[in-house]
């Protein structure tokens, strides 16, 4: 009896650090086919939700394939590669942007010394841990997008800014449009 005290305790006491444990940014892709329906339910191109990876202004980073992570000011946009837009609080590739990143992937197949770094972004609306996470799941299903067109995973990197980075900042759809967006920077090796 006293053995079985002894191991629930142990468990009590073990369980806030394993569920602490589980928030720490992913370094891989999720499971998210990049043809999936991507919403990520609850509100806005942020309402209410956890950010799966840390944040701030400085965004939140993860890197594909590569055991280090590269730096995001060694990136430069390159005119071969076009960015994509999202429809409001979704992350799923709309269908007009899939000939933008088949031609993406085929910019990069003929490039094969390029990195790319992929930005996910949102627009001003919701927490900022929300769209962390949204922005996130814009730059994976970008990436694995990439990926199912034969760009291998180890060239890619991505980085989730959320809304820190608005390229348009009046307060009215066309310009949050502009906003929801995933942003392809690359650098040659």
């Amino acid at each position: 009896m006293k053995r079985c005290s002894q191991i629930a305790l142990v468990l009590l006491i073990s369980a806030p650090i394993l569920v602490g444990c589980a928030k720490s940014p992913s370094t891989t892709s999720d499971a998210s086919s990049p043809m999936a329906g991507g919403s990520m339910a609850g509100s806005a191109d942020g309402g209410r939700g956890v950010a799966s990876a840390a944040g701030g202004s400085g965004g939140s980073y993860a890197a594909q394939g590569n055991p280090s992570r590269p730096n995001p000011k060694e990136f430069a946009a390159m005119a071969l590669l076009k960015d994509i837009r999202f429809d409001f609080d979704r992350y799923d590739i709309r269908p007009e942007y899939s000939e933008v990143l088949d031609a993406n992937a085929e910019s990069l197949k003929t490039n094969p010394k390029l990195q790319v770094l992929i930005e996910g972004h949102t627009d001003q609306r919701g927490t900022s841990e929300y769209n962390l996470a949204l922005a996130d799941r814009r730059a994976k299903a970008s990436m694995n997008y990439l990926v199912s067109r034969g760009v291998r995973s180890n060239r890619i990197s991505i980085v989730s800014y959320g809304k820190e980075r608005p390229v348009c900042a009046e307060l009215s759809e066309d310009c949050w449009s502009l906003n929801r967006r995933a942003h392809f920077l690359v650098k040659g090796q």
